[in-house]
């Protein structure tokens, strides 16, 4: 029901649309209301000026865009609020064709009068160029426009070029560089537009300002073409900006820090560091008039302190001498030797200790006593340690005479330099290697604490001496053999030479005596057994109870040790007996048997039944066995009697019985009959019939 009453309405909507379309085709299609000027005409795009649309706008698209379309450099002037079009109100700049007009034919020109009148200018020929950035005067206000507007005038630019834009305001876009690019280029930074030979110096006050004897200088007195401060260098950035000092244009004889803490002390810059002394403005800058105080004297390194107090300047400041350096070197109040001859005749030249100067040694007010302690000596070529530390300076360094500098450099640095042998040149041999220690020969095993006293493993006594302190003898301290002197000698020492005490050295019977007296050392005896000779044949050094290598009873005694015999205890034989006390240590002798027979040793069993006593041969018929009871007797061999029968069959006892024989009882074995009846009688005692037969 709703559509069909509306649907009237939209018919006549569609209509009015339709008719509206149809009038703007109409529209288009009409030709422009007269030529285009000579400028468009010659774009082949405008052929013909019946397209509006092109300049114009179409649908969506105003006649301000349309133009700029072609004129992009004018676009970005406005975008970039630049030039003449760049100050026009944004209304006025999109409605280019109200300064612009077109379809006036071919001899119209679009820039004319009315175009600059419309932007605001009243008159092309006083035409202000600062609104346009450029800033002209002086010469410039005397050119025609088309001087530097070369198209300015013309009827249609050349393709490319333009009227008026595409210039700039810097001069060198117009005139050439007579400074060839050295110089930035800000030509109005220095000249003016009325002459270019007329200099112009608006910020020099910033930098520096000129009075006094600088306002009377040339430019190039102070900017050199070639130096550091040349114009060339200032306008390129590579000179430096800011105040300046005296020194940045004058050779300052003075350090820099003296001119900054002068100017300090007076709350100046430091740039008028100089004028604390000196007048800038005054052209007498040199002169006995310059005057300066103490205060002054101090801030240049050197305090006028005692004893320089009492010094007259001329005394360090020879007026005689013509250059400021010869008159004022820059001496510091520790450089002693630029005033003082030193009384060391160059000893310490070259070293350590001059560049610190005397004051390494001396102090500031005083020459003596030195000011040098350890720590300094350290510095030397030898540091003071030990009993070196507690000598007297002059104990090492002695004045050869009274006009003679005493001796420091040169001093002996090793020990054989200023101290005796005490050794008696026993290491003579080793001096070569001795040589090599650091410190010198004796630093090899002595330190400089205690000549008395070799630290421990630092004295290789069987390197040096040919005797190795090992086992017993390492426990004893040395002087258990070096046995001190009861008087110092000339070098103030009293540690004991061997010799001295023992006298010269043989072997162990130096020092000890020798408990065998000369037992093995008899004719015959081995003076030497697997390369040890003496004591140590069979002892070693850790106990002399000891025999680390055994003892060879037969080849030292003849008397092979056998049987029971090896079983006994040396002392079983050997009866011990207290020796004599030799070097704190308690010997004990080994005192000989009376033979080695065995009469020598043991009572005889048979009461001499077998010969007197001491000449019987036991071994005959007891061997060296365990037990004496072990018999080696052949009855057939060794007596007169062979056993055969029944006789061989009997015990020892049943033929030989105990009997009186003097004051003891002993077996019997000879004399015995031979004969049946010596054993076999009738009740008679066959022994007691032959004694009655020898009375």
């Amino acid at each position: 029901m709703r559509i069909r009453e509306r649907a009237p309405h939209l018919v006549i909507v569609l209509c009015s649309l339709l008719g509206v379309l149809g009038a703007a085709i109409v529209d288009l299609g009409r030709r422009a209301p007269g030529p285009l000027s000579r400028a468009h005409q010659l774009d082949p795009d405008l052929e013909g000026g019946n397209d509006c649309a092109l300049c114009h706008g179409g649908w969506f698209e105003s006649m301000g865009d349309a133009c700029l379309e072609c004129h992009a450099a004018i676009e970005e002037h406005i975008e970039l609020e630049r030039g003449l079009h760049g100050r026009l109100a944004e209304v006025q700049a999109e409605r280019c064709g109200t300064c612009h007009s077109e379809h006036h034919g071919e001899g119209f020109r679009m820039v004319n009068a009315q175009s600059f009148a419309f932007s605001g200018v009243a008159n092309v020929e006083t035409f202000d160029h600062g609104l346009v950035g450029f800033e002209m005067d002086g010469k410039h206000l005397e050119l025609d426009c088309t001087e530097c507007h070369e198209y300015a005038d013309a009827e249609v630019p050349p393709e490319g070029a333009f009227r008026y834009l595409g210039l700039d305001s810097s001069c060198a876009s117009c005139h050439e560089d007579p400074h060839e690019g050295s110089m930035r280029q800000d030509c109005a930074n220095c000249h003016l537009q009325t002459d270019f030979d007329t200099h112009r110096f608006e910020r020099h006050e910033q930098f520096f300002p000129l009075f006094g004897s600088h306002g009377e200088a040339n430019c190039l007195d102070c900017h050199e073409p070639e130096g550091q401060h040349s114009l060339a260098a200032q306008m390129a950035g590579r000179s430096p900006h800011g105040e300046r000092e005296c020194a940045d244009c004058h050779d300052s004889p003075h350090r820099r820090g003296f001119l900054r803490r002068n100017a300090e002390r007076d709350g100046l810059p430091t740039d008028s560091g100089c004028a604390t002394c000196h007048d800038p403005e005054a052209f007498a800058f040199l002169g006995d008039a310059v005057g300066i105080d103490s205060q002054q004297h101090a801030l240049s390194g050197f305090s006028i302190d005692a004893p320089h107090d009492v010094a007259e300047c001329a005394d360090c400041h020879d007026p005689g001498l013509e250059s400021f350096a010869e008159r004022y070197p820059g001496r510091s109040a520790d450089d002693c030797a630029a005033c003082h001859e030193s009384p060391h005749g160059g000893q310490f030249v070259g070293d350590a200790f001059s560049e610190n100067d005397c004051t390494s040694c001396h102090a500031r007010q005083h020459f003596d006593p030195p000011a040098f302690g350890l720590e300094e000596h350290a510095l030397a070529a030898i540091p003071l340690e030990g009993a070196h530390a507690e000598l007297d300076c002059h104990a090492c360094h002695q004045e050869p005479g009274p006009s003679v500098p005493r001796v420091f450099r040169g001093t002996a640095q090793r020990c054989e330099g200023c101290h005796g042998d005490a050794h008696r040149g026993f290491f003579a041999d080793f001096e070569a290697e001795l040589a090599r220690a650091e410190g010198g020969e004796c630093a090899t095993c002595h330190d400089t604490t205690s000549f008395s006293e070799v630290p421990p493993g630092d004295f290789d006594h069987a390197r040096f001496t040919g005797f190795e302190v090992a086992g017993a003898h390492a426990q004893n301290h040395c002087e258990s053999c070096h046995r001190p002197s009861p008087e110092p000698d000339r070098h103030g020492r009293i540690f004991g030479h061997v010799a001295d005490h023992f006298g010269e050295v043989e072997g162990c019977a130096t020092c000890h005596g020798d408990p065998h007296d000369g037992t093995f050392d008899r004719a015959g005896a081995p003076r030497q057994v697997d390369g040890r000779r003496a004591c140590s044949r069979c002892h070693g050094e850790t106990s002399f109870r000891t025999l680390p290598f055994g003892f060879d009873h037969e080849l030292w005694t003849g008397f092979a040790l056998n049987g029971r015999h090896l079983q006994l205890e040396c002392s079983a034989c050997h009866e011990q007996r207290p020796g004599e006390r030799l070097l704190q240590a308690q010997e004990v002798r080994w005192p000989l048997v009376p033979g080695d027979a065995c009469a020598d040793c043991h009572v005889d069993p048979h009461a001499g039944q077998f010969g007197a006593s001491g000449a019987v041969d036991c071994a005959r018929c007891h061997e060296d066995a365990l037990h004496f009871s072990e018999l080696r007797f052949r009855h057939d061999w060794d007596s007169r009697f062979p056993l055969e029968g029944a006789h061989a069959e009997l015990e020892c006892s049943a033929c030989h019985k105990p009997a009186p024989v003097g004051d003891s009882e002993v077996v019997r074995y000879k004399p015995l009959g031979t004969e049946c009846a010596d054993c076999h009688g009738v009740n008679e005692d066959v022994l007691r019939r032959k004694q009655r037969r020898r009375r």
